[in-house]
C-alpha cells in the first residue's frame, strides 16, 4: 500500500504545483496559471469511466494480472509516456501542448487511483481501512516529496527536461509493486447480489430487442445504475444526498489555494532550492506526522471529531499564509512554521476523509462508488480553483488565502447539522 500510495502520488504535484512553478519561472501570468489547474477536473470526473476500469476486463493482460492488476498496469504505463511528453514541451513556445499531455497525464493517473483504491477496498476488511488509509497516505506524501522538492531540486541544477524525465522514471515504482502485489478477491455481501436482480429483470422485459442493444443496456445497468441504486438504498435518499453535498464542501479550501501555493512563494521571494526544502521536503514530512496522528485520531476520537479538527486546522493554515503574505520579507522561519502547520493539518484531513469515504462503500461496486465519492470531493473545489489567480490578481494574496479559509465554513456547518440530527450515530467514538 506505501508503494501504490507512492504511485498514485507521483503525477499529482507534477501537472499541479511543480508544473505551476515551470510555467511561473518561464513568465506565463497567473490567470492561464490558475486556469490550467481545470487540469485537475479530470480527476473529478472519472466516474465517468470508472464502471469500465470496475466491471471490463482488459484483454490479455486480465489472464495475467486480474482485473484490478491489469488496470493499474495500464494506467502506470500511460502516465510514464505522458510525463516523457510533458519533459519535452516547452512553455515559451506555448502552453496549449503542455495542457494537453497534462489532461493525458492526469487522465491515466485519474484511472489508476479508480483500480489502486478499489484495490485497497478488496485487498482488506473494514477494520483495517483506517491503517491501509494511512498506508496510502504516507506513501502518497513521499511520492509528493519526490515530484515536489525532487523535482524542483533536479530543475534548479539541470533544468526542467531532465527534473521530468526522472519524474518518468519513478512511475517504474508503481509497475514493480503492481508485479509483486497480490490480486485481490473480494467476497460480495449477500443483500449486494440483489442489485444484480435488476440487471436479470431488465434484460426479461427487453427479451426482443437486438443482442447487442440488451448486452450494452444491460452493463449499463449492472455497472452504473446498480452502484447508485445500492448506496441510496443503504443510507436513504436523504442522508445519501446530504453525506454527497457533505463532499463537495469538506475540501475546497485545500483545493481553491492548490495551484496559487507555489506562484505566492516565487512572487514572494523564495528561490526554487528553498522551497524544495523548506516547502517540499520539511512540509511534506510534516504531512507524514499528519497522516500518523490522522490514523491516531480516528481510532482515539472517532471519525467525526477527527473530520471537525481536520477542518479546524485547515482554516487556521490558510489563515497563517495570509498573515505570511502581509510580511514584506521572505524569511525561512515564517515560510517553514506556516508550511508545518499547513501540512500537518492536511495529513490528518486527508486520512480521516479517505476513511470515510471508504466505509461507505459496497464490496460488490468498490470502484465505481468511491470513484463517484472523490469525484464530488474534489470537483467543487477544482472549479474554484480554475478562478483562483483572477481572485489573486484582483485582492492580493492575503485576502486570498482569508478567503480560502472561509471556504471551510460550509462542511462544518453541515457536519454539526448532521451530528445533532443523529444521522451520523454510526461514527460517533463512545
Amino acid at each position: 500500500m506505501l508503494c501504490l500510495g507512492f504511485s498514485a502520488g507521483l503525477p499529482f504535484y507534477l501537472v499541479f504545483q511543480t508544473l505551476s512553478a515551470w510555467l511561473r519561472q518561464s513568465g506565463i501570468n497567473l490567470s492561464t496559471i490558475g486556469m490550467l489547474s481545470w487540469v485537475g477536473i479530470v480527476y473529478s470526473i472519472k466516474i465517468l469511466w470508472a464502471p469500465v476500469v470496475d466491471r471490463v476486463p482488459l484483454p490479455v493482460l486480465h489472464r495475467l494480472l486480474g482485473r484490478r492488476r491489469s488496470w493499474m498496469l495500464l494506467a502506470q504505463t500511460g502516465i510514464g509516456i505522458g510525463l516523457l511528453n510533458l519533459s519535452w514541451s516547452d512553455p515559451a513556445a506555448g502552453v496549449l501542448p503542455m495542457a494537453l499531455w497534462a489532461v493525458f497525464v492526469a487522465f491515466w493517473a485519474a484511472t489508476q487511483d479508480i483500480a489502486v483504491d478499489a484495490w485497497r477496498i478488496e485487498s482488506a476488511g473494514v477494520q483495517m481501512q483506517g491503517v491501509m488509509a494511512a498506508a496510502y497516505q504516507i506513501g502518497y506524501r513521499v511520492a509528493l516529496i519526490a515530484a515536489s522538492a525532487g523535482a524542483f531540486t533536479l530543475a534548479d541544477r539541470f533544468g526542467w527536461h531532465a527534473s521530468y524525465v526522472t519524474m518518468a522514471a519513478l512511475v517504474g515504482v508503481g509497475l514493480a509493486t503492481t508485479f509483486l502485489s497480490r490480486e485481490p478477491h473480494p467476497v460480495a455481501p449477500r443483500d449486494s447480489m440483489a442489485g444484480e436482480a435488476r440487471v436479470i429483470a431488465w434484460l426479461a422485459a427487453r427479451a426482443h430487442w437486438p443482442r447487442m442493444l440488451r448486452e450494452s443496456g444491460g452493463w449499463i445497468v449492472g455497472a452504473i445504475i446498480c452502484p447508485l441504486t445500492d448506496y441510496f438504498g443503504r443510507y436513504g435518499l436523504r442522508l445519501a444526498l446530504l453525506t454527497l453535498v457533505f463532499m463537495g464542501t469538506y475540501r475546497l479550501s485545500e483545493f481553491t489555494m492548490g495551484s496559487m501555493a507555489t506562484p505566492f512563494y516565487i512572487d514572494h521571494g523564495y528561490t526554487l532550492t528553498q522551497i524544495a526544502t523548506v516547502v517540499k521536503v520539511y512540509g511534506l514530512l510534516m504531512s507524514l506526522v499528519g497522516v500518523f496522528v490522522g490514523g491516531v485520531l480516528i481510532a482515539k476520537i472517532g471519525l467525526l471529531r477527527s473530520l471537525v479538527l481536520g477542518s479546524l486546522m485547515i482554516m487556521l493554515s490558510n489563515a497563517g499564509f495570509a498573515a505570511l503574505a502581509s510580511t514584506d520579507s521572505a524569511t525561512l522561519i515564517g515560510l517553514g512554521l506556516v508550511n508545518g502547520l499547513d501540512n500537518l493539518a492536511l495529513g490528518i484531513h486527508g486520512t480521516a476523509l479517505i476513511t470515510f469515504l471508504s466505509t461507505l462503500t459496497s464490496p460488490k461496486y468498490t470502484a465505481t462508488q468511491y470513484a463517484l465519492f472523490s469525484s464530488l470531493y474534489a470537483l467543487p473545489g477544482k472549479i474554484l480553483e480554475g478562478t483562483s489567480g483572477f481572485v489573486v490578481q484582483s485582492i492580493g494574496y492575503p485576502a486570498f488565502f482569508l478567503y480560502t479559509a472561509s471556504l471551510s465554513l460550509p462542511a462544518l456547518a453541515l457536519l454539526y447539522w448532521l451530528t445533532r440530527s443523529n444521522l451520523y450515530a454510526r461514527y460517533r467514538a463512545d
